[in-house]
């Protein structure tokens, strides 16, 4: 409680303590083992009610030590004080300090294995195989690079969102978004073209939703669903050739149409093969649109979370695609999973051999959202007439000269605050820069920043306003960084230093900016309420552009407004909104009807 986070002078005996207070686990466990042995002796002859305490008291005993064990290994940085060891790249090539660029690359080198260790431990319960490894390293060197730089714990971290989010919400005048940018002029043919990709966003958003089979339907319909999943379990059962992958009793299969309202001859093929960079999907015929539907899931597994941080940049090159340029390494596997799967498989072929006249529509949420992207631009010279419906995509996707090439086919759906739609490494940087400054320049303890956030978070109120050392100073001293900041600041990152410095020639940087696909619809509530489960929300939607989405926000809502279901409604109001508007207007030209 004493001192501040850039401060910690006043708790400088705080660590032998702890220390002090680890050693004392080796007689506990010891103790622990006793008690076991204790309680499994069935001779002992002791009154239940003892039995009992001494059986709660061991399980609580064992419940500790498992719990401190893991987070010694997750939080416990072995590095320590090496990470002062860290220098920029360009040091370690000068000759006369090849010593200090052995100990650099042996520092980094250990720092790359604690998080490949750290990342295998929460990935215990999946097969591991090569690809598995592979992915592991990658995930490994971005997040030693992202965290090498820096010196806070997440508790401090979560002192930084909640200042953070408290500032934010003292620059917002109004509910809308900061700095909103349109795309175009508000004239009344963008308004027409608006509305109707509001309503065929919509309808396919029903499919991408219906890629996450039973978790998504038990998800919306907690009470009837699996009433209704058992009485059908049995009932349209698809042959092996149908089908891919693990779908005990059905469950999937039955989910996706219920969702869809599809029979069960709609359905060309159908995946749910899940490994790393490997996701699932179906091709389905939407008779109501005309169109052949690839649906692509979004993030449901570990694998998932695997491909999503293997966020590595790749060359995308493409015949007689002139746009090429950087994407997302893991997503882009994915994508080229489905691919092969699509052509070498001939099952767009078989779709089309069904309906020759049906368009070409691929549609996904999050992690689906950007595998549908990057595999529309794949197909988009066999198919010309191909659109895509990208919700909720992650934000860093594609550069610059790739998100203008699909702007021509695909359309990405936003709403509010997604913080996915936000992500990527620059994003992560300027975000990591942000907490750091905010944090060190905060004269208040940690407890006071936590305790007030959390009612703040929970009961709403005025954003508090915490003294800072910012306080007094003038105009020329803000402009330099204070003595804390620097303190958190080990080094500036690989990846931060990708952004400023300018790239070798041939040789692109580390984490290039990467943007959101194709035209963006950015969907916000009219009034912000701080109920989260409000039922009466009301949206406004309206074209946007990819510079608004440069920025992390902080919000309760970050996360919720990236769900399937609260983009699903949002779509599901403006357009009831939209055909209620067109209603009223015929009644408005034709008195007859009335």
């Amino acid at each position: 409680m004493q001192g501040t986070i850039s401060n910690p002078g006043p708790r400088k005996s705080l660590p032998k303590i702890l220390y002090t207070r680890l050693l004392l686990y080796f007689p506990e466990f010891i103790w622990a083992v006793v008690g076991a042995v204790w309680v499994s002796d069935n001779s002992v002859q002791c009154e239940k009610t003892v039995i009992n305490g001494v059986i709660g008291t061991v399980i609580a005993s064992w419940i500790i030590i498992v719990f401190t064990v893991i987070g010694v290994v997750i939080v416990f940085d072995p590095l320590g004080g090496k990470k002062t060891f860290y220098l920029p790249d360009g040091v370690s090539r000068n000759l006369e300090s090849s010593q200090s660029g052995q100990l650099l690359y042996n520092v980094k080198s250990s720092a790359t294995r604690v998080w490949e260790k750290r990342i295998r431990l929460l990935c215990c319960c999946i097969v591991q195989d090569d690809d598995h490894r592979v992915a592991f390293t990658s995930i490994a060197e971005l997040f030693r690079s992202y965290f090498s730089d820096t010196d806070l714990v997440p508790s401090d971290i979560a002192a930084g969102l909640i200042l953070l989010h408290q500032e934010q919400d003292k620059m917002e005048n109004c509910p809308k978004e900061p700095e909103e940018v349109l795309c175009h002029s508000p004239s009344s043919l963008v308004t027409d073209d608006l509305d109707v990709e509001l309503e065929n966003a919509a309808h396919y958003m029903l499919f991408a939703a219906a890629a996450y089979g039973w978790p998504y339907y038990v998800y919306t319909n907690p009470y009837t669903a699996l009433c209704k999943l058992n009485g059908d379990c049995c009932r349209n059962r698809p042959t092996d050739s149908d089908i891919t992958g693990s779908d005990r009793h059905n469950f999937h299969f039955g989910s996706i149409l219920k969702i869809t309202g599809l029979q069960y001859r709609d359905f060309i093929h159908i995946s749910f093969h899940n490994k790393i960079y490997e996701i699932p999907f179906f091709v389905a015929l939407d008779h109501k649109k005309e169109a052949i539907v690839v649906a692509v899931r979004g993030t449901l597994s570990f694998e998932d979370i695997l491909t999503d941080l293997s966020a590595d940049c790749e060359d995308l090159t493409l015949e007689e695609v002139l746009e090429n340029g950087f994407v997302h390494k893991g997503i882009t596997q994915a994508a080229n999973y489905i691919y092969r799967k699509l052509i070498n498989d001939g099952i767009l072929n078989q779709a089309f051999t069904i309906a020759p006249e049906y368009k070409l529509v691929i549609v996904g949420h999050s992690l689906g959202g950007g595998t549908a992207s990057i595999l529309a631009i794949m197909l988009r010279n066999s198919f010309p007439t191909l659109r895509c419906y990208a919700f909720s995509p992650p934000g860093g996707l594609l550069s610059k000269s790739l998100a203008d090439y699909t702007k021509h086919f695909i359309v990405s759906v936003i709403v509010g605050k997604d913080l996915v739609a936000r992500l990527s490494m620059p994003n992560m940087e300027d975000l990591k820069r942000r907490i750091v400054r905010i944090v060190a320049n905060c004269n208040r303890p940690k407890y006071q920043i936590l305790l007030r956030g959390c009612w703040y978070e929970v009961f709403g109120g005025d954003p508090d306003d915490f003294p800072t050392e910012l306080d007094g100073r003038n105009q020329d001293a803000l402009t330099q960084p204070l003595l804390a900041e620097e303190s958190l600041m080990v080094h500036r990152s690989p990846s931060y230093n990708a952004l400023e410095e300018e790239p070798h020639l041939n040789s692109p940087p580390q984490y290039p900016h990467l943007y959101l696909p194709g035209k963006i619809i950015h969907i916000v509530e009219e009034c912000s309420s701080r109920r989260l489960c409000s039922s009466d929300i009301k949206y406004t939607a309206r074209w946007s552009n990819e510079t608004v989405f440069s920025s992390i926000l902080i919000s309760p809502k970050m996360i919720t407004d990236h769900m399937p279901d609260v983009v699903l409604k949002a779509l599901n109001s403006l357009s009831q909104e939209h055909r209620s508007c067109l209603s009223c207007q015929t009644r408005e030209y034709n008195p007859s009807a009335v």
